[in-house]
């Protein structure tokens, strides 16, 4: 996290979050590193489907439809996010950290990761192979971690 916050702090780029199934460990492995003010502007814990709806302005036919662990999801948690924040780097996670809830369409471990920087958005998927729920949240901050620098330099 800590070149994070230097990437970001030497870019002059502010950075918000909004977590599903990582309650929150993004927004405070970013803010446990010094300097994390100069960088972190918002982070958002909408576990519920309700959160995601009231809060992110997730259109309730896309959970109704492709389900709070999706694409469509994801995409709207950090478009809306974007909006909200009106931070440069945006960040949505949203998934299955078991070890129960899973399906065969949907397993444990599976996360959806979106990174809005400026009007470049990108989705990613990811499926983590743990079925600990602490090691998919974890697999899933550095996974995220990863994505932000490769965006932001």
């Amino acid at each position: 996290m800590k070149s994070l916050v230097r990437l970001l702090t030497k870019k002059k780029l502010k950075l918000s979050v909004a977590e599903s199934c990582t309650g929150g460990m993004l927004a405070s492995s970013v803010t446990s590193i010094s300097g994390a003010s100069k960088v972190f502007n918002l982070g958002l814990v909408t576990y519920s489907n309700q959160a995601k709806i009231r809060i992110l302005k997730v259109n309730k036919n896309i959970i109704k439809n492709y389900g709070a662990v999706s694409y469509q999801c994801c995409l709207a948690m950090v478009n809306n996010l974007s909006k909200i924040s009106k931070a440069h780097v945006n960040v949505s996670i949203t998934g299955i950290a078991g070890p129960k809830g899973g399906t065969k369409q949907k397993p444990v471990g599976l996360v959806y990761i979106g990174i809005k920087k400026g009007k470049k958005v990108q989705i990613n998927r990811c499926l983590f192979k743990s079925k600990k729920r602490s090691s998919i949240q974890k697999a899933t901050i550095k996974k995220t971690l990863d994505l932000i620098l490769g965006i932001s330099k």
